[in-house]
């Protein structure tokens, strides 16, 4: 021991120990100095230093308590597993040297096999580690795409040939979009529409076969209220004609509405003007709420039928009865 704080100090091989720098204090207590690490040279038996280290020589000096005081005695069997290690790692050692750099992957198989890592345990001995597996990849080889021939639709207007339209999504029209009459007979009419202009009922739109196609609008006046259902008005002709038979029918069946619609007018009319005459003679008018007493006129006799009666001067009734 060498130095007043009790510094260790190593002995070379074959000398004497020397002592240690002066010892440090860190936060009111000793440090002990760091022991300076030899660098390692490479591995073989013509350094004896190192062979000593793992085994051998060094391993039977310690084996037999030479080494170190107060050392544990290894046994000899212990002894003889160390230096089997220690030559395994060394001939593992000269073979990955001299067979070059190891192949990154290894062929065969839908996966690449990497062959076993050895790590150094700085023991005197390699460890093997597991194999990993890498998935490989296969090159996706793209082919083109079989020719799909599309059924084209016939233009009503122009003749020519179109994929789709918005009468043809919506309605089931064949009319493309450049030939589409937006403000003639292409237009969109309300229900209500549909059914006073072309004097149609609910099952002529909903039950008759084919069943009239229609488009969902929210109402632009009235947000809350429900939906609009618009109907194409080409559409809605051609059903009235289905209906009625002919354009004068339908003009014949508009007309006598139109009688009959201006008749109900003019009764109630006429009924408001008499409930206006009325209010306006109610000044004059006196409404008797006293029961009608009849003042008969004198008696008369039907000698015939063998009976008599009497008039009312007033309202004319006339009361007929028998004599005893």
């Amino acid at each position: 021991m060498g130095g007043t704080g009790g510094g260790r100090s190593k002995a070379p091989p074959g000398g004497t120990p020397e002592p240690l720098s002066s010892p440090i204090w860190i936060r009111g207590r000793e440090a002990r100095p760091r022991r300076r690490r030899r660098r390692r040279g490479p591995e073989g038996p013509e350094r004896p230093e190192r062979a000593g280290g793992a085994g051998g020589a060094g391993a039977a000096a310690r084996a037999g308590g030479a080494g170190g005081a107060g050392g544990a005695a290894l046994t000899p069997a212990v002894v003889a597993k160390i230096e089997r290690s220690r030559q395994r790692a060394l001939l593992l050692r000269r073979a990955r040297v001299a067979s070059g750099p190891l192949p990154a992957l290894r062929s065969g198989g839908t996966g690449a096999h990497l062959l076993p890592k050895v790590k150094d345990t700085e023991g005197g001995f390699f460890l093997e580690e597991e194999a990993e597996v890498v998935q490989e990849v296969d090159k996706v080889i793209s082919e083109p795409g079989p020719f799909l021939e599309f059924d084209y639709l016939m233009c009503e207007g122009c003749d020519k040939e179109f994929m789709e339209s918005f009468l043809s999504n919506r309605f089931n029209l064949s009319v493309c979009d450049a030939c589409r009459d937006a403000e003639g007979k292409h237009r969109l009419i309300t229900r209500t529409d549909a059914k006073k202009e072309f004097l149609l009922k609910d099952c002529d739109l909903d039950k008759r076969e084919p069943v009239l196609q229609y488009m969902l609008k929210k109402n632009p006046h009235h947000s809350q209220w429900g939906d609009m259902k618009l109907y194409l008005r080409c559409q809605a002709a051609k059903r009235s004609l289905e209906v009625w038979g002919s354009e004068e029918a339908l003009e014949e069946a508009k007309e006598a509405r139109q009688e009959t619609r201006e008749k109900m007018k003019h009764k109630k009319f006429d009924k408001k003007v008499k409930e206006l005459r009325r209010a306006v003679r109610s000044s004059l008018w006196k409404k008797q709420s006293a029961a009608h007493q009849h003042e008969y006129g004198p008696e008369e006799a039907d000698v015939e039928e063998d009976m008599y009666k009497k008039t009312c001067v007033i309202c004319g009734h006339q009361l007929s009865y028998e004599k005893m």
